[in-house]
């Protein structure tokens, strides 16, 4: 690697996008402490924008629009962090964060951040990982991590870093997601730490989803489990009157993403969901309008690279 390669000032801009979970299967508590798990994910169209810009020292800095988030825990800045230790070299980045998927949310948004983190700055600083090596850095940052380095529509196993890619199938009655945040934050592992033994599950509802879309069907309602969704309900007030009001609003459906607190519920046409958007709006959760994505790494816009 040499540095005329890397110009001080050359950048790379990516969007980072949001998931959630269609299913999620608690199999049981590994000897590891980590639970296993079966979960279907899905990238939607709400992200956050990452800047990377090198730098023409060895300091590796992140500045977010949310000031509270521009701490050495940022799983973007562990990220950048990791590769260099693994990969002994010491170029420098600043990292710009424009925040939009909520925090704590269920969403991901810390985890898309640190694979685009781990994407963007192995092209930028010209590295050569192969897959196998991206893969166990995103793994050791955390269990959905490795999922975004691929996107789309993925099921994931062991405890969330086994990622298999699947067709890019989305049902059509589906097309419009409305995503309800309620205006607290849960804490993954306090949501884990309360499990017992009735929240597991054989890993059966997953099976069936991801049969239903290899096949081009629709999925059974009752299949769309998150073992989670019981004891967040239980134990958070907010996520029991946000499930309510989705309901009463005219949601088919609603399902809780990840270890939550964000709700979710799918529509087949835009004016309904719209209407669902506006009247939970109105009563003045934070809620957003969005669809199932299939990003590519290819959609890292590389800016005035210079050819090796």
């Amino acid at each position: 690697m040499q540095w005329q390669w890397l110009q001080p000032g050359i950048s790379c801009t990516v969007r980072t996008y949001a998931k959630i979970n269609l299913t999620l299967d608690v199999l049981g508590r590994r000897s590891d402490g980590y639970h296993a798990l079966a979960t279907v994910m899905q990238t939607v169209d709400l992200y956050d924008t990452l800047s990377f810009t090198l730098r023409d020292d060895e300091q590796v800095r992140l500045v977010c629009t949310q000031p509270e988030l521009s701490t050495e825990t940022n799983l973007a800045l562990r990220a950048a962090m990791v590769l260099r230790e693994y990969t002994g070299q010491r170029y420098g980045a600043l990292i710009e964060l424009q925040k939009r998927i909520p925090s704590a949310a269920g969403l991901g948004g810390g985890s898309s951040d640190a694979a685009a983190a781990l994407l963007a700055l192995t092209r930028l600083w010209r590295l050569s990982l192969t897959s196998e090596e991206l893969l166990r850095l995103a793994a050791s940052l955390g269990s959905d991590v490795p999922f975004f380095l691929y996107g789309g529509l993925a099921l994931c196993e062991g405890r969330g870093e086994l990622v298999t890619p699947l067709p890019s199938c989305w049902p059509a009655e589906w097309r419009w997601l409305v995503l309800l945040k309620p205006a607290i934050s849960v804490s993954t592992a306090s949501v884990f730490g309360a499990l017992t033994a009735r929240d597991y599950s054989d890993g059966s509802h997953t099976w069936a989803v991801c049969a239903a879309l290899r096949e081009g069907r629709l999925p059974d309602l009752a299949h769309l489990y998150n073992g989670l969704e019981r004891g967040v309900v239980e134990r958070y007030a907010a996520v029991a009157a946000a499930r309510a009001a989705l309901l009463e609003a005219g949601a088919a459906f609603v399902r809780l993403s990840g270890s939550g607190p964000t709700l979710f519920t799918a529509l087949a046409h835009l004016e309904e969901a719209q209407r669902l958007w506006l009247r939970l709006q109105e009563q003045g959760y934070e809620v957003y309008l969005t669809q199932a994505i299939y990003p590519s790494v290819e959609s890292l816009t590389l800016l005035s690279l210079p050819a090796r």
